[in-house]
């Protein structure tokens, strides 16, 4: 929800209720006149039974039955009002994840279908009743049959018909940050290059776990909290971030849960570094974005047998290794090099191991080197 909704949330609660109130009150003295018509043999009364006399009730009854017609009115106005918001703003998030060509068939499936219904009304004098189902199923093919015309209006309107897997736009695919990813930071420099497409969705409850993190008591936490804070503000001056609500998701769910379940409400895929998040949401059927694979398949290609230069910082686990790393973070295994900590030696790749967390280079000195550095 916009600032704007919230602010004006609280008056159009106002408004249904008083409008409840108002109708409770004049239904009030709709029952006391239809009593009055039961008694004097005017109607029937449905349910059977004979009630006291309007005439007979004391000022003190008829106000008290008063304010239960009013208070019942307005809790019903309340219902009314959060049921209706419910759905309007249901409706406004699946008009803005619609793609042009579902616009389009929708607006001209319901011109068409209530031209048809006045005609059809016209041509068969059709009394109300019945005219309005009519009209509501005729619009409703209408639409359905439009929708079905992809191909077609994309002919007639190719300039807004992106191509599309299902009936969600690739490009237009919104794409869900998590907190971690956030934080990271990595996530700017990709959108910042053009590599992100779509809308960039930082649903509510992840803004709220950021805040939460930058306002813990941990220095690290805390840290980690506001660096996230900075980088959405950052990403938020270059580009349009969304901060939605979701309906469907459980406040009491962890927070990868709820990720999921916002993910499949709105056909979009969870960016993020988490390995556990992406194993359970891929599992649900969710799309992941990992940039840590990204990274990965970014860095250059090793082969046995190939040189490089490396700076030994570490020992390893193993006996006599030593472990060095890349500029791009890729770690490197020396054999031989456990006593060589703090030189730049030329060494001779073996073999790579890729894994989840990352790529591994095992490597040995080049001849000539030796583990006592002659």
């Amino acid at each position: 929800m916009t600032v704007s909704g919230r602010r004006i949330r609280p008056l159009l609660t106002i408004v249904w209720v008083v409008l409840g109130a108002i109708v409770g009150g004049l239904s009030e003295k709709a029952y006391l006149t239809y009593l009055g018509r039961v008694l004097d043999g005017k109607t029937t009364d449905i349910l059977g039974i004979v009630p006291q006399s309007p005439t007979r009730l004391s000022q003190a009854d008829k106000m008290w039955l008063l304010i239960v017609f009013v208070v019942v009115g307005a809790l019903l106005g309340f219902i009314l009002e959060f049921l209706a918001f419910q759905q309007f703003h249901k409706g406004r998030t699946r008009w803005e994840e619609m793609t042009p060509q579902e616009k389009i068939a929708l607006i001209a499936g319901l011109m068409i279908g209530l031209v048809f219904s006045v005609l059809l009304r016209t041509i068969l004098a059709l009394p109300d009743w019945v005219n309005i189902p009519v009209a509501i199923l005729l619009c409703y093919v209408c639409v359905v049959g439009l929708q079905s015309m992809n191909e077609q209006i994309r002919f007639y309107f190719p300039g807004s018909m992106p191509a599309t897997k299902g009936h969600i736009s690739l490009n237009s695919r919104p794409k869900i940050l998590d907190t971690n990813v956030i934080i990271d930071g990595r996530i700017a420099d990709i959108a910042r290059a053009g590599f992100v497409e779509g809308p960039v969705y930082v649903p509510k409850f992840v803004l709220e776990e950021l805040q939460q993190i930058a306002d813990s008591s941990d220095s690290l936490k805390r840290a980690r909290g506001r660096r996230g804070l900075d980088i959405l503000n950052q990403m938020q001056k270059e580009m349009e971030l969304h901060i939605p609500e979701f309906s469907s998701v459980d406040p009491n769910d962890e927070v990868d849960a709820r990720l999921v379940v916002a993910a499949r409400e709105v056909s979009g895929a969870i960016v993020t570094n988490d390995y556990n998040l992406n194993r359970v949401a891929e599992l649900q059927g969710v799309d992941v974005l990992n940039i840590n694979e990204l990274a990965n398949a970014l860095k250059p290609v090793v082969l046995p047998g190939e040189e490089m230069r490396v700076t030994i910082i570490r020992e390893g686990k193993e006996k006599d290794q030593g472990i060095g790393y890349l500029d791009d973070g890729t770690m490197i295994v020396v054999e031989g090099a456990r006593r060589l900590i703090g030189e730049t030696l030329d060494v001779n790749v073996t073999s790579v191991l890729q894994t989840s967390a990352g790529r591994m280079v095992f490597t040995k000195l080049k001849e000539g080197l030796s583990s006592n550095g002659s």
